[in-house]
């Protein structure tokens, strides 16, 4: 029955389990309107069970939040005390910490961590509907209860305007009042009792929602790691994701899930990791082996002796007068060479055979592939271009060109990953693209010392001619050739094209921990 204003009185409390204020709810009706996934779920729940746009809303926003909240039960609008009661689980589970390390202040991140936990919670409302019915049954006793009262006052209200009107007094609105009261009680002892109804029926099923939050939440962890650790492996940062529109981090997220290389990002990841470490313990002129004794000026290597001298306060001056003159014994070592400064250059052979398995039933294309984009890390962290040349045979070339001074879309490097050309295998058209484009940058920008990584599975000729051209090449402009051989043991042998060209080449077949070809980005 609708109240005096014409509307159905409403029940006494809150309907969202979490507090919130208008502008994280904002965040909600924002992501809602946006994901079809969300939409979708909520009409689908919806059309079997009462309440749950508001339970999706309060699991968002309780992943969302910096400090959430969960309201007390008598807080709540009785109907609400199931969705209030999964969320407290929620919260409660032994995940939650780790969830919202993941989600909190990510919208996105929140969202889909709801999407993940659908499947319980689509369970536990199947399992629980004589629960949440004795709720509504609750909150209808409830509005029921309050209805006589408004009712009365609408009656005393009209009886003492007739009254008025004839000159009667207020005694007939009184009079009126008594009687029309009377049903109140019982409506309000009903009402008591549905209550303690759904309360005892909630508490019965308390042990059921634990179990099923506990699952939502396990499964949530999962899928929002998972994606995390995805977006990670393929370089995207966590302030470009933030940045990134709705719509647009959906897209790329399913694309990595679905890509062609999607099996293979836990190793794209250990490998950019692992460069990531490794540039902590580059250096321009490493310490390295001691070979002996010279002169210079290098407090840092000077012989213990040397600084004996300025414990003496006559010898003090002599120290400083041989410092001066660049004379001091230091100890001589020979370590790591001086880094480039030119461009670093990945040619990624994308013949056929790189669809073969190499190590750890990985495809030879995974491992070139995340090497690569290692590389690309490499040289954007050293403020160095970066090229990637996808060959095949002679007639088959891809450049990618990622400069230093400009972004790398996210969408440009999957390009670059996910390109397969297919074919033979030609070293000379690559090799001579890199050194090409070394060229130009020396002729351009006077930078030399560029870095060449040739990732490979085959073995292949080379002319007398075009080695001449490429020696000239590499005395002119002092870049160094690397080579990596997967699935190739031929390639790396005593005497093979690989190892004249190059002047660092190593297997990685045989790698079952990436670590062990660790220098190789101390090098570069």
């Amino acid at each position: 029955m609708a109240d005096s204003t014409g509307q159905e009185p409403t029940e006494p409390g809150h309907t969202g389990a979490v507090a919130a204020d208008p502008y994280d709810r904002i965040a909600w009706r924002d992501l809602y309107a946006r994901s079809a996934a969300l939409r979708e779920l909520a009409a689908e729940l919806a059309a079997r069970h009462a309440h749950t746009t508001d339970l999706l809303a309060d699991a968002f926003l309780a992943a969302y939040l910096a400090a959430p909240r969960v309201r007390e039960a008598a807080e709540m609008a009785p109907s609400r005390r199931f969705n209030r009661e999964v969320v407290a689980e929620l919260a409660a589970s032994p995940g939650f910490a780790a969830l919202r390390r993941e989600t909190a202040g990510d919208p996105y991140a929140a969202a889909l961590a709801v999407l993940a936990e659908a499947p319980a919670l689509r369970l536990l409302l199947d399992r629980t509907e004589t629960v949440r019915e004795a709720a509504d049954r609750a909150a209808e006793a409830r509005r029921s209860a309050g209805r006589p009262a408004r009712t009365t006052g609408e009656t005393a209200r009209q009886a003492g305007a007739t009254a008025g009107a004839l000159g009667a007094g207020a005694t007939s609105a009184d009079g009126a009042a008594g009687p029309a009261s009377a049903p109140a009680a019982p409506a309000g002892q009903a009402a008591s009792r549905a209550e303690a109804a759904a309360r005892q029926a909630l508490e019965a099923a308390t042990p059921g929602i634990r179990a099923a939050a506990r699952t939502a939440t396990a499964q949530a962890v999962r899928v929002t790691r998972e994606e995390a650790a995805l977006m990670r492996a393929w370089g995207v940062g966590h302030g470009e994701l933030e940045r990134m529109p709705y719509e647009e981090r959906a897209r790329l997220a399913e694309r990595l899930r679905t890509g062609r290389l999607a099996r293979w990002a836990e190793l794209i990841g250990r490998f950019r990791q692992m460069a990531d470490g490794e540039r902590a313990r580059k250096v321009e002129n490493a310490t390295g082996e001691l070979i002996g004794v010279t002169l210079g000026d290098d407090l840092s290597r000077v012989l213990p002796s040397e600084l004996a001298h300025l414990g003496l306060p006559e010898l003090r001056a002599v120290f400083a007068a041989r410092y001066a003159a660049g004379e001091l014994m230091l100890y001589e070592s020979r370590g790591e060479q001086t880094t480039g400064q030119g461009a670093v250059i990945a040619c990624v052979d994308t013949s056929h055979s790189m669809y073969e398995e190499g190590p750890g039933g990985i495809t030879r294309e995974a491992w070139s592939k995340a090497c690569a984009l290692a590389l690309l890390d490499q040289a954007r962290h050293a403020r160095r271009d970066f090229v990637g040349i996808l060959f095949s045979a002679a007639d088959k070339l891809q450049v990618f060109r990622f400069p230093a001074d400009r972004p790398a879309p996210v969408e440009r490097v999957l390009e670059f990953a996910e390109t397969f050309l297919g074919g033979g295998t030609s070293y000379q058209r690559p090799l001579s693209a890199a050194a090409a484009l070394l060229a130009e940058e020396f002729d351009t920008a006077a930078r030399g010392r560029g870095d060449i990584v040739l990732i490979t599975d085959d073995e292949c000729g080379v002319t007398e001619q075009w080695t001449r051209e490429w020696q000239e090449a590499r005395h002119r402009l002092g870049f160094r050739l690397f080579g990596l051989a997967v699935g190739a043991p031929t390639a790396t042998a005593s005497g093979s094209v690989l190892e004249a060209l190059c002047d660092n080449l190593r297997p990685i077949e045989d790698l079952t921990d990436v670590r062990a070809a660790a220098d190789l980005f101390r090098l570069i």
